[in-house]
């Protein structure tokens, strides 16, 4: 064959990718303003700009599936007959797109009648016959079969590239057998009948063995026992299998490989597409005239990465360090950054700290890296002691991301950090709580347009991974350095569009920023728990998990893995025939929680599973873990609160995550008895009553509700008299049940159906009880449509303190997500409210125990709507009223605040 001069062929498998680009979770999430998704056309522009950028020579042809049935729909009308119909969200970005790449200049071929894999493997075809190399930009295994010594695939979303030994190695069989391998298999997503039970295992043996499905099938009665009846079984529709999985390389088109060439782009339709759809880093790349990053790299940002440029110093004599001591002196503000050997605050250790107070200038302080050959580094005490005078001092400000964990290792060293007037993590958490995560990496290149470097780059991934000591000190210092200067310069682009925001900027400055010391000494504290109690609890659950395998595997008429998912498949909707009731995104029948749930009213295994499954995770979660967690200093647990999570406002915790510890079934429960009090105190927890339906009542206005807390009546039970037409005297136990599921049900945007299925009666029903409540509380219903109405103009709600609750999908076109988001509007403000609320009774808590005797009374966890104590036993009484008395005045409600409280010498007991 002659050798060609032609440019490399780049063959891009457009409707693969769209699909892929669609199931990316931080792709679903982009949309413009007015809720058009987006993310899918990020994904695949991304990608195909990825390939410009690696092929900068090649010819790009972009391939797409055309509307309609194809020629394999006429040889087999079931071809694809379970695939659900293409998402709302995701047609309405197919015709932009097109028009996107279309003025980018490439070629772009969608022909009726056959699949994107023919037109692409005709292509294929051409180009080798003609001498071009090819590259088959796909996600697709059915493309192996196109590979030849001039045909290779790559995989743009794994980078991931398949020559002809690729494909034998992640195949096992060769690309002239992957027809042959593809018809043994089937396809259930494609809906391709093959051999019932024959896997890749299976297929590469037969392959292996005999080479071609030909010679498979005329051995077919060789094969033993029951996969051998199976093949016997699957004979006669073999070849049709065959000719299915069989890419067509002959289809007729206008112009061949070698003429497709591309075009000039239209920069005016690109500027007004991308503008339209506020692809605002591909619209500044088309003005910069530069390729955007991979699609692994794409989040939608408001500013694009840029080199950053900057002065360093590390500073290793006692006079560079006195000079940046007298420029911190004098800024007045600064930034402050600790570099540890651990992320674990209990353990970590000090090896150096930065800091910096003007845009682009930082120094790093290294006192304790340890490797081989590491230079004389100043004294670690001489530095800290220099430090400790500004660092406790609150006439100098400090300014930093995450500083509870600064503070928490500088208390190692006796000293208490003081003045922290900025932390650019919390900023960025109340400026927007869901526009990006809120790790200092992300937040620069969200609003700086800088690309950081990453504590991996420098220390490596895995079990090799250094620790802070042992990276070479230029390496760290730049590391270091960059974090301090990063920080300042965030605090000044955050602190600028969160000043001009009165009611987030009143959220930071007087709820999260002031309670992250408060936190600081919650951890610090820790929590006393009961080991041994703990050890005796693992050994029972052990015992009842080793039942449940036992009794499913007697239901099952076998064994299997109660955790595998695709066991559980096999066994529930194969063997028991159950019926499927969801899949999941590739077709298979979903074995999720809320699958069985549904499920286990009907069937004994699904209930079985369910009961595995919560035990097995109370086990590894908390009865074998906590007492792994004991801090061997302390002789306590300590966890770490995290204020930047949830988009509600609302603690979460970890290591060990107090907020999910299960109450509902005995098992969780005796959990709680495992927190217990030292000696001569009591646990006291005290616990906010119906907070958030107190909080509708003051929100929505309701005479009826307010009135039913306002004379301290039991709203459940006022409900169920209004709803079942009775005296609240006569109202049983599970009418108030079913008013209570209504009550909270409501508020969380439940349906007739999400009710219907909770209390157990018909949808009617539920929508009758429904609209009898809504009768008696007509101020709710105008509240939460006027919460809608507001989301839905303004794209976000407030709590009563101001906290902003951002609801992104309010707009979306997927019906799902927008009702979704409709149903957060109207919860968040009641949730988001409660958060803010436990918050500043933690602060007016706090406040009390500060004037106190310090061994009085200590906070030590926050639960949800709950706080919890120990309390010297001398001073029980006096002291729960008086907290009481504190958490009741947290907040002004047109209701009264009631906080519960109980005692005892475990969590458990003191409820």
């Amino acid at each position: 064959m002659a050798t060609s001069t032609l440019s490399p062929l780049i063959l891009v498998d457009g409707s693969s990718y769209l699909f892929r680009a669609y199931h990316v979770p931080y792709l679903q999430a982009l949309s413009t303003a007015d809720g058009h998704p987006t993310g899918a056309i990020t994904g695949v522009l991304n990608m195909i700009k990825s390939l410009q950028k690696d092929y900068p020579n090649g010819n790009i042809i972009v391939v797409f599936d055309a509307k309609g049935k194809t020629f394999r729909n006429d040889l087999y009308p079931e071809y694809k007959a379970n695939r659900p119909p293409m998402p709302d969200d995701l047609r309405c970005q197919i015709a932009p797109l097109h028009e996107m790449i279309e003025a980018m200049g490439f070629p772009m071929l969608v022909i009726e009648g056959v699949e994107a894999d023919d037109v692409i493997g005709t292509l294929a075809k051409q180009a080798s016959e003609e001498g071009i190399e090819t590259v088959i930009s796909t996600g697709d295994k059915d493309m192996a079969q196109l590979v030849t010594p001039h045909v290779r695939l790559i995989n743009t979303m794994t980078n991931v590239e398949m020559d002809e030994a690729g494909v034998v190695e992640k195949f096992g069989v060769r690309p002239d057998q992957i027809i042959d391998y593809l018809a043994l298999m089937g396809d259930k997503v494609d809906n391709i009948p093959g051999v019932e039970k024959c896997g890749p295992k299976t297929a590469v043996k037969w392959l292996t063995e005999h080479e071609t499905l030909d010679n498979v099938i005329a051995n077919a009665d060789k094969v033993k026992g029951k996969i051998g009846e199976n093949l016997r079984s699957a004979l006669d529709q073999l070849p049709l299998s065959y000719e299915l999985a069989t890419i067509k390389c002959d289809v007729a088109l206008e112009k061949n490989a070698s003429e497709l060439a591309p075009v000039e782009a239209d920069t005016e339709k690109l500027t007004t597409l991308f503008t339209e759809y506020e692809l605002r880093r591909h619209l500044a790349d088309l003005k910069k005239g530069k390729d955007a990053p991979s699609a692994e790299e794409v989040v939608e940002e408001e500013a694009i990465p840029e080199a950053i440029d900057a002065d360093y110093d590390i500073i290793f004599t006692e006079a560079d360090f006195n000079a940046w001591l007298n420029k911190l002196m004098n800024a007045g503000t600064f930034a402050f950054d600790t570099e540890t050997t651990s992320i674990d605050y209990m353990q970590a250790e000090l090896v150096g700290v930065s800091f910096s107070c003007e845009a682009g200038k930082a120094a790093y302080v290294p006192f304790a890296h340890d490797y081989e050959d590491a230079p004389q580094q100043l004294d670690r005490d001489w530095v800290l002691g220099k430090l400790k005078p500004i660092l406790q001092s609150t006439s100098y400000k400090k300014l930093g991301q995450n500083l509870k964990y600064d503070a928490h290792v500088l208390s190692h060293y006796d000293i208490t950090l003081a003045g922290v007037a900025f932390d650019t993590m919390l900023e960025s958490y109340c400026y927007n709580s869901v526009a990006s995560r809120h790790n200092m990496d992300a937040l620069a290149e969200k609003y700086l347009g800088v690309k950081t470097v990453k504590f991996e780059d420098i220390a490596g991934k895995g079990a090799k991974q250094l620790t802070f000591n042992q990276i070479e000190i230029e390496k760290a210092g730049h590391y270091a350095a960059e974090d301090a200067d990063i920080t300042l310069r965030l605090h000044h682009a955050l602190y600028g569009k969160l000043s001009k925001e009165k009611g987030p900027l009143s959220v930071f400055t007087d709820i999260e920023l002031p309670l992250m010391p408060v936190l600081t000494r919650m951890e610090e504290h820790g929590v006393l728990i009961d080991s041994d109690l703990l050890g005796e609890q693992s050994q029972a659950i052990g015992t009842r998990l080793s039942e449940l395998e036992i009794e499913a595997h007697n239901i099952a008429g076998k064994t299997f893995n109660l955790a595998s998912p695709k066991q559980l498949q096999e066994i529930l909707f194969t063997d028991l025939q159950i019926p499927v009731i969801k899949k999941t995104p590739k077709g298979a029948p979903s074995t999720a929680e809320e699958v069985l749930q549904e499920l286990a009213l009907d069937y004994p295994l699904p209930k079985l599973i369910l009961e595995h499954r919560g035990l097995a995770k109370l086990k590894s979660t908390y009865t074998d873990k906590l007492p792994l967690l004991v801090q061997s200093k302390t002789g306590r647990v300590h966890t770490s609160y995290h204020q930047a999570v949830a988009a509600t406002g609302r603690l979460s915790s970890t290591d060990p995550n107090l907020q999910n510890i299960p109450i509902r079934s005995e098992e969780g429960r005796k959990i709680r008895q495992a927190f217990i009090a030292p000696d001569g105190y009591k646990i006291v927890a005290i616990d906010y009553s119906q907070i958030e339906l107190r909080i509708m009542a003051h929100l929505s206005d309701d005479p009826g509700l307010v009135k039913a807390f306002a004379e301290g009546k039991d709203v459940h039970s006022a409900t169920a008299a209004e709803i079942f037409g009775v005296d609240v005297d006569s109202v049983t136990s599970d009418m108030r049940r079913s008013a209570k599921a209504i009550n909270f049900g409501l508020i969380y945007g439940m349906s007739a159906f999400g009710l219907s299925k909770q209390i157990g009666v018909g949808r009617n029903q539920a929508q009758a009880y429904m609209d009898k409540y809504f009768e008696r509380y007509p101020n709710v219903m105008s509240y939460m449509e006027g919460t809608r109405q507001t989301a839905s103009e303004k794209g976000y709600v407030e709590t009563l303190f101001g906290r902003r609750l951002y609801l992104p999908d309010i707009k979306a076109r997927n019906q799902a997500r927008k009702k979704a988001a409709e149903r957060a509007a109207i919860n968040a403000p009641m949730q988001g409210t409660a958060a803010d609320i436990i918050k500043k009774a933690m602060l007016a808590v706090d406040a009390w125990i500060a004037t106190q005797d310090s061994e009085l009374v200590k906070m030590t966890m926050q639960v949800h709507d709950e706080l919890i104590f120990e309390i010297k036993e001398s001073a029980l009484e006096s002291v729960t009223a008086k907290l009481v008395e504190i958490m009741n005045d947290a907040a002004e409600l047109n209701v009264p605040l009631i906080a519960e409280a109980g005692h005892g010498d475990n969590w458990q007991q003191a409820h």
